[in-house]
């Protein structure tokens, strides 16, 4: 039996991974998907004595940390401090964490990892989380439709996708007002797709992607609400407020009580352990309330 033509062919773009939260993502040709989303991303996180979770919404110079991953390890480095090295599969202790409402057993990565940020983000007391791969920790089920996806120090859900297309619309009103367009890296993506129009992403109900390795499903499961991180310049760390303002003037979404939305969290369907690569083919259907 024929099957029917999707409503949308796309193709990857570009693929983000952010090994530390908070911190500047890496980009990728190509990544392993993990259960929790793609590989390693949020794998570490930054808290501070109390276990509490720090982010650039309150130490935008986190933004400066650029992470490099390598074979077996992961690379931070940031101006002015020397290069800090992350054995993927090297802890120290046992460490409870907090990120948003989510309590959990985690790894402390030791004394070195945990001084390198208190220097350079001038905060005593700091310690690098490294997750705990025993611990299920599940996305909102309300908006998963009581599907049990798991992700890492994540905001909330294992994928965020936006689109080349809906980069472009935000540019075109930044630069009709004035300002300077911005880079997709303010946005904080995992996963871009190019071929589709402006915000395509936010009525798909879902993706259909063709690795090498075979399919790879994905859910869009929630609009992004965001947050003030991307009015932070990632080169510079300083923050000004004209992408939110120019968000608000056509992003206020109703399915999030109004709030500023850019690009959709998405939720695993099937595909773990195979490959994404930029280029691979995608396909999509209009979601149909």
């Amino acid at each position: 039996m024929q099957q029917p033509e999707p409503d949308v062919r796309a193709r990857v773009a570009r693929l983000f991974v952010y090994p530390v939260k908070s911190c500047a993502g890496v980009e990728l040709g190509e990544a392993l998907l993990a259960e929790t989303g793609l590989d390693l991303d949020r794998a570490w996180m930054v808290v501070d004595g109390e276990g509490q979770f720090l982010t650039q919404r309150e130490w935008p110079r986190m933004a400066l940390v650029r992470p490099q991953i390598r074979l077996s390890e992961v690379v931070l480095r940031a101006p002015g401090m020397l290069a800090l090295h992350l054995g993927i599969d090297e802890v120290e202790r046992p460490l409870h964490v907090r990120v948003w409402n989510d309590e959990l057993d985690a790894w402390d990565m030791g004394d070195i990892a945990g001084q390198w940020f208190s220097d350079f983000l001038g905060q005593p007391g700091l310690r690098l989380a490294r997750f705990d791969p025993e611990v299920r920790r599940l996305s909102n089920l309300k908006w998963t439709g009581g599907i049990e996806a798991v992700n890492q120090f994540v905001d909330g859900y294992p994928f965020l996708v936006t689109s080349e297309a809906s980069l472009a619309e935000l540019n075109r009103r930044l630069q009709a007002a004035g300002h300077a367009p911005v880079g997709i890296e303010r946005l904080r993506p995992n996963l871009v797709l190019a071929g589709v129009e402006p915000h395509d992403e936010d009525r798909l109900a879902q993706l259909r992607i063709a690795t090498a390795d075979g399919p790879v499903v994905l859910k869009p499961v929630k609009p992004c609400a965001r947050c003030p991180i991307p009015n932070i310049d990632p080169q510079t760390a300083q923050s000004s407020p004209e992408v939110l303002a120019t968000l608000s003037q056509y992003r206020a979404d109703a399915r999030v009580d109004g709030q500023l939305t850019f690009g959709m969290n998405a939720i695993i369907l099937g595909g773990v352990e195979r490959t994404l690569r930029v280029g691979d083919a995608v396909e999509g259907d209009w979601l149909f309330d």
